[in-house]
């Protein structure tokens, strides 16, 4: 299994004063993610609950929805000259009955830790039909409840403490119960991973959930969170116009610039209680 941080000599710098001294990065690996055998994507992760990644990355992608739908998960042979496993490549196989990816989803060059949709076509490629609507899903939190889950966040963060390098992502309850946190040097992985330990514990579809990540709002979060049936994805910063637009298409809560006191709510304001006036 890789490592999740890593130790570097480095020139430190303070006041004029300069010494040589270890610091702790977040460790940033290569994974293939194979199904049946056939390689699907390549993304930059930082290693741990890789297994959760390749379901959860699935699961955005409308080719899982549900544990039983898993035949099983495992680490391949790398692609070191000996053949050992470097644990880089993980084989994700399907259940009888359910149909391989489409072709046209696959990636044929890396992901980087910063985007998890580059590779696709086009954007209508990543409008996935989802199983679930969230338009419906009676979910209604207040402020209160919502302006606590960042501080909550932060404070399940176990590797941005040592390494200060890491996104992170949590699934909440209404009441505020942390549910699942995963950490990743790409914000969509950390998503990922989230949704893929809720795959696999047989809890999708998640409503009545709040999933809140570190950083800010794309459109490739908002896609995961839909597929995955979370009515309200909230973020420490801004969402980007598509985003916005995904989010409003489908019904689901959009909440940005999360801190302190203080939010946006782009889209789904009614989920709010008590319901915002004007």
């Amino acid at each position: 299994m890789g490592r999740v941080t890593a130790r570097r000599r480095v020139l430190r710098i303070r006041d004029g004063v300069q010494t040589y001294r270890p610091d702790t990065l977040a460790a940033e690996e290569p994974m293939e993610i194979r199904v049946g055998g056939r390689a699907l994507s390549v993304t930059m992760r930082t290693p741990g609950n890789d297994f959760d990644l390749a379901a959860g990355f699935l699961a955005g992608e409308g080719v899982l929805h549900a544990a039983d739908e898993i035949a099983g998960i495992r680490y391949c042979a790398g692609a070191t000259e000996d053949g050992s496993n470097t644990y880089n490549v993980v084989d994700v196989g399907l259940a009888p009955g359910v149909a391989a990816p489409d072709a046209s989803l696959e990636r044929n060059f890396y992901t980087t830790s910063s985007c998890g949709l580059c590779g696709k076509a086009g954007l209508d490629a990543v409008r996935t039909i989802a199983r679930w609507s969230v338009a419906d899903d009676p979910l209604r939190i207040g402020p209160e409840q919502l302006t606590a889950l960042p501080d909550r966040l932060r404070a399940a963060q176990k590797v941005f403490d040592t390494t200060g390098g890491l996104h992170a992502a949590g699934l909440f309850t209404a009441d505020g119960e942390l549910l699942c946190l995963r950490e990743d040097v790409g914000r969509h992985n950390a998503v990922d991973k989230v949704v893929g330990h809720a795959l696999r514990s047989g809890m999708l579809p998640l409503s009545g959930t709040v999933l809140m990540v570190s950083g800010r709002a794309s459109f490739e979060l908002v896609q995961k969170a839909v597929m995955a049936g979370i009515p309200m994805l909230a973020a420490v910063s801004a969402p980007s116009s598509l985003a916005v637009d995904l989010a409003d298409e489908n019904g689901l809560t959009l909440v940005g610039f999360l801190r302190g006191a203080s939010m946006n709510v782009y889209t789904g304001a009614e989920r709010l209680q008590p319901v915002p006036v004007g």
